[in-house]
């Protein structure tokens, strides 16, 4: 069986007998967990791995876990910081932020591979501005080369913990005030500007082999008329055909405000795979789910199951191997006080 192009959201911390029906659709292809999904990491790798065994190939189980504000699990994880510290220490010392960088994203994935996760919705790379609350400090900067910088160096400390980076939200969602989860942002500035600045940090990320992208639920008029994630010119134009990227686009949740000029949910949905995403989330609303595998019509494209098989996880460490890693150890002393520690050559 296929891949499917949905990604699922769950209601608890176990599988109910609807949700194991609902993940062998033919239309799903993956699920995205959140804190109301976990309790330890003991029941989220059992959860995972009942996920995994439900179908062949299996299904890319998913979370937002960038640190700072947006981190799912916590308990039994280490707390990450937001990645501004990052940018903050870059200004003083590029080399130090970078090397930090890699160990943080290495520290994330690995803690997150333990448990069965494959995909952690990461890194950033919208701009801080100094007008967007629901980006500020989860940009690493507000200089798109410094933040591509720094998000190569983390990516690449993902990748060697056996996970893939999944950058957002394209082309930039950090210069406008407005938050997609509530209502529709217009960001009025026309492409030259974009190209300019936001646009870089991808452009960037997409020379450096990033696999998988999230574009933003937010209109940019002067270019599109459509949100970037249900706008064929942003996704097959500018990014797939101009940015030449080759990897996975993933919609933002179909279920936030800023989705919702695209119709009902199966609209949204087919508005979005129609614009060029693979894969579209539809994370909190069960019935809405529903709908959208009950009337989406989707013929499997070969080009779309390569892409996604190569975002699942590679190895998965114990969570008790993993802490007995003097590696990990010492990721943990250094993520938790960046200052306080000295920065030993560390195998990562």
């Amino acid at each position: 069986m296929a891949l499917g192009p949905v990604m699922l959201g769950l209601e608890g911390v176990e599988l109910t007998a609807q949700e194991q029906e609902l993940l062998r659709h033919p239309l799903v292809g993956g699920v995205i967990l959140f804190t109301r999904n976990y309790q330890s990491p003991a029941q989220v790798a059992a959860l995972t791995t009942v996920i995994h065994a439900l179908r062949q190939p299996r299904l890319l189980v998913a979370v937002d876990h960038e640190g700072g504000r947006v981190q799912r699990f916590r308990d039994g994880f280490t707390r990450l910081p937001a990645v501004r510290r990052l940018g903050e220490m870059y200004d003083q010392d590029r080399m130090r932020a970078k090397q930090l960088a890699r160990v943080t994203g290495w520290l994330m994935a690995a803690e997150l591979r333990a448990v069965g996760v494959d995909l952690s919705f990461a890194p950033v790379l919208d701009l801080d501005h100094g007008v967007s609350g629901i980006i500020g400090d989860r940009a690493f900067h507000h200089d798109p080369e410094s933040v591509a910088d720094l998000a190569h160096a983390y990516a690449s400390g993902m990748q060697k913990a056996g996970m893939e980076a999944v950058g957002k939200h394209f082309p930039g969602h950090g210069g406008i005030a407005a938050d997609s989860h509530l209502e529709l942002p217009v960001d009025p500035r026309p492409l030259a500007a974009l190209e300019a600045a936001d646009l870089l940090a991808f452009e960037r990320m997409i020379h450096y082999g990033l696999a998988a992208l999230m574009p933003a639920h937010v209109v940019y008029p002067a270019v599109d008329e459509h949100p970037a994630g249900f706008s064929a010119r942003w996704l097959k134009g500018i990014l797939r055909q101009r940015l030449e990227f080759q990897g996975v686009i993933f919609s933002d949740d179909l279920d936030m405000a800023g989705a919702r000029a695209a119709g009902s949910p199966p609209e949204r949905a087919l508005a979005a795979l129609a614009a060029g995403c693979d894969m579209v989330l539809a994370c909190n609303d069960r019935h809405a789910a529903i709908a959208i595998l009950d009337h989406l019509r989707y013929t499997p494209d070969p080009v779309t199951q390569v892409r996604l098989i190569r975002l699942h996880g590679r190895g998965r460490p114990t969570v008790e191997r993993l802490r007995h890693n003097s590696v990990w150890q010492r990721a943990v002393r250094l993520v938790h006080d960046y200052d306080a520690f000295p920065l030993l050559e560390m195998d990562i």
